[in-house]
């Protein structure tokens, strides 16, 4: 069991002045026995009353002591089972209770207090600011924080998200604000920086070194569980929570943002350095800036490539959204170039696509033009397979549109008035129809029609019946023999009589 500073006190108190026993510490404190001892054995105090009776244990003591120096995180359970396969019998708590007695405990480390020169050193974390809701989407938010370790100048940015892009957007926003950069940058163990570490040996990200080469500075991972190396950045983060974060009101990234920057240049350089508390730090700044490094005559280019596929439908899917493409490019290994405000998809070089960034969830981002040449597509798609069937059943056809279209015919409602006449007579029929049509020279779904009928009329058959219709019309084009009407003459002449 772990006490604090204020207990520990207390029991040594307890012992020592009042010259209570153990037990009695342990009553009155609500805590073990076996804690009450080991407080007194870590602050080398005499046992006051009578010395510990023997244990079972003390055979095994030398062994114990040398195992937990070898190994200190050794847990009592795993030390009990090498002591029993040594011959040890005794209850594991009573044990347990003298392994806590007997750790060693690590030493209290001493730290020095870190100094830089101006301009040489500056610091960058990541910190999370819970989450913001677009529409339907929960987004984190992160806060990038860079602290410049002399003046303790700070900048912040928030970004919805910690990726890489982001995290250099961070470093050029710091660099433009301060109009300079210091020579070195010490960062965390962050994946952004460190793909890999064995020890001395680490292994960047190759997009911070292109970063860090084009900016002419040092990056610097700070060591495994190290975290006062980069204690500057630490407190910032904690003062940015209490003075700045803290029951602030925004409307959205972009106001939150406009806020930060005007903290910064406020309050956050009006505060006393902690360096020197007789200055400030915007004075401490000012006094920092002429050694910055200069920055290079060209920004950085930030932009976001991801290699995405179109599936059947127009559209690419990036950042929980579906942005819409021409439907020429389905099907295709396509790349989105992406900035804070917009999206671009690009086909190699060609750039098909360009959208305002949406940072909803399943919104569906489009072009008007897009769909409208979609639609279109498909209506002329379902002419060409309709034209192509008429092709293939009646051949002349193809003559009869030709010249219904140099007149200016709809040639969609005149394909489809074909095929209807196509699934009424059949192919050998229309042909014919066709044929007749032209010869008058009349290319016109009309002309193909009254020749269908006048062919079934001089074969003597009933009209065909559209197998399409339902049941109960499809007795209305039935041909109906007429009746002699001399017959009724008859039978009103026999009532007479």
């Amino acid at each position: 069991m772990s006490i604090g500073p204020d207990l520990t006190m207390q029991i040594l108190r307890y012992y020592h002045v009042e010259k209570w026993r153990m037990g009695t510490i342990a009553r009155q404190l609500g805590v073990h026995h076996g804690t009450v001892a080991r407080v007194l054995h870590q602050a080398g105090l005499p046992r006051l009353g009578a010395p510990l009776r023997p244990s079972a244990v003390d055979p095994y003591l030398p062994f114990m002591l040398q195992t937990l120096e070898q190994f200190p995180r050794l847990t009592a359970s795993r030390l009990y089972a090498m002591v029993t396969e040594r011959g040890y019998r005794g209850s594991p708590d009573h044990f347990r209770h003298r392994v806590a007695l007997h750790r060693p405990r690590p030493k209290a480390e001493a730290y020095l207090r870190l100094r830089t020169l101006p301009g040489e050193q500056g610091q960058i974390d990541w910190a999370h600011f819970g989450k913001l809701t677009i529409g339907r989407a929960q987004r984190p938010l992160m806060a990038f924080v860079m602290v410049l370790s002399y003046s303790r100048r700070i900048y912040l940015r928030f970004f919805l998200d910690a990726r890489m892009e982001n995290f250099l957007r961070g470093h050029v926003g710091a660099f433009a604000a301060w109009n300079g950069l210091p020579r070195i940058l010490l960062y965390d163990n962050l994946k952004s920086a460190v793909l890999e570490r064995r020890g001395d040996a680490i292994r960047f990200h190759p997009t911070l070194l292109e970063f860090a080469g084009h900016y002419h500075y040092e990056p610097r991972p700070v060591a495994v569980a190290r975290g006062n190396e980069k204690g500057r950045v630490e407190r910032a983060i904690r003062y940015i929570r209490d003075a700045f974060f803290a029951a602030r009101r925004f409307s959205d990234l972009t106001d939150l943002n406009a806020q930060a920057a005007q903290w910064c240049e406020g309050p956050a350089a009006d505060r006393p350095c902690p360096e020197d508390r007789t200055r400030s730090v915007r004075e401490v700044f000012a006094e920092e800036a002429p050694q910055l490094l200069v920055l290079p005559e060209h920004e950085y280019p930030l932009i976001e490539r991801r290699a995405v596929t179109a599936a059947k439908t127009p559209y690419v899917r990036f950042d929980l959204n579906d942005y819409s493409i021409p439907h020429t490019h389905v099907q295709r290994a396509l790349t989105v170039l992406a900035d804070p405000a917009r999206v671009r998809i690009a086909d190699g070089a060609q750039v098909l696509a360009e959208h305002a960034r949406c940072y909803d969830k399943g919104r569906q981002i489009e072009q008007a033009s897009h769909i409208e040449k979609l639609v279109q597509a498909k209506r002329a798609g379902r002419q060409h397979r309709a034209a192509d069937r008429l092709a293939h059943a009646a051949p002349a056809s193809r003559t009869l549109l030709v010249q219904a279209a140099e007149r200016g015919g709809n040639l969609g409602s005149i394909t489809a008035a074909l095929v209807r006449l196509l699934e009424r007579y059949g192919a050998a029929e229309l042909q014919a129809a066709i044929d007749m049509a032209l010869a008058s020279n009349v290319p016109h779904p009309n002309a193909v029609r009254l020749a269908l009928e006048r062919r079934r009329e001089q074969r003597q058959q009933p009209p065909p019946i559209a197998l399409t219709l339902p049941a109960h019309l499809q007795g209305r084009d039935v041909a109906v023999q007429a009746h002699r009407l001399d017959t009724y003459d008859r039978i009103k002449d026999a009532a007479d009589d």
